[in-house]
């Protein structure tokens, strides 16, 4: 018997009969994408840039503070500064300034002290005389106030002592700087007040005929003007007051206020642009060698160049 063998079923395996999507296939370089890359460098050099600025800034701001040396420790309270100095004004300065010749003219049974109306050369050089004892008596009482007014721990004495002759930095460079500064900024200013206002008369009548005068007279005035005068005011205005506003804020802020109070006293509405320019010259010596000595040497070769200009003109 012959028997047929039936084909065996083939057999289907799970996932054979449920076969998975084909995947996709992946490319091997992945696409490019755009960066807007410029943007982003511009951003990076910005903030680079801000970086250095802040730095350089930063050693700009170091430096421009390292310019003055003057302590912050003074012998006077910081709330008694300006009474002070309202006292030395209304009860030296002005009385002095505008009541003292008065007096000397009656002492000596003179109507004025006018030179101009003097014929005897006595009476010329008894006036830059009488200014001379005026400055020299208000220079006595500033300092009688400025030490009473004192810590009582401090000795003023010995604070003006080491203003004037302790060494600091290099004071004779500090000197030669600001009389150069200052003739060169008191020249400009001329300059463009002749131009805005127009040319003035830069003569003292009175000044020039004392000088002329004799000898005598014209020494009496170098004294006064380059010696006396010089020796009172950077005491006062740079020895106390830019001390003692150096103490509460910025040099360059006290430097500012202490130079607008410097042209105020001199009641001179004409020159209080050059008296303002002065200041900040001599206050900024002062500050970069926390000595009074430059300061000193700047306002007596000015008064000095001032009175030669008013004698050759």
């Amino acid at each position: 018997m012959i028997t047929v063998a039936s084909p065996r079923s083939p057999r289907i395996s799970p996932s054979s009969a449920c076969p998975k999507p084909a995947r996709p296939s992946q490319p091997s370089v992945l696409p490019c994408v755009s960066i807007p890359f410029r943007g982003f460098q511009s951003r990076v050099r910005a903030r680079s840039f801000f970086r250095r600025f802040c730095a350089k800034k930063d050693s700009a701001d170091e430096l421009f503070e390292g310019f003055s040396v003057l302590p912050s420790d003074i012998p006077w309270e910081n709330s008694d500064v300006w009474s002070i100095c309202a006292a030395y004004f209304f009860v030296l300065h002005v009385p002095l300034s505008f009541g003292g010749l008065s007096v000397i003219a009656q002492i000596l049974h003179e109507p004025n002290l006018d030179p101009l109306t003097m014929v005897n050369e006595l009476f010329q050089i008894a006036n830059v005389v009488s200014i001379t004892v005026l400055q020299v008596t208000e220079y006595v009482g500033v300092s009688t106030l400025l030490h009473f007014n004192a810590k009582p721990q401090y000795d003023v004495c010995r604070f003006f002592h080491a203003k004037w002759f302790l060494g600091g930095r290099n004071c004779i460079t500090a000197s030669i700087v600001g009389i150069g500064t200052l003739i060169g900024l008191v020249f400009l200013t001329s300059i463009v007040a002749d131009m805005l206002v127009g040319p003035k008369d830069v003569n003292d009548p009175i000044l020039q005929k004392i000088l002329l005068d004799s000898p005598l007279s014209m020494t009496s005035c170098f004294f006064l003007y380059c010696l006396v005068t010089p020796l009172l005011e950077e005491t006062v205005y740079r020895g106390f007051l830019l001390s003692s506003l150096s103490s509460t804020m910025k040099w360059w802020q006290a430097v500012i206020i202490s130079s607008f109070v410097f042209s105020i006293g001199h009641f001179s509405g004409e020159n209080s642009l050059q008296l303002f320019l002065i200041g900040c010259v001599v206050g900024s010596a002062y500050c970069w060698t926390g000595q009074l000595t430059p300061c000193f040497a700047i306002h007596s070769v000015y008064n000095a160049m001032i009175l030669l200009i008013t004698m050759m003109s």
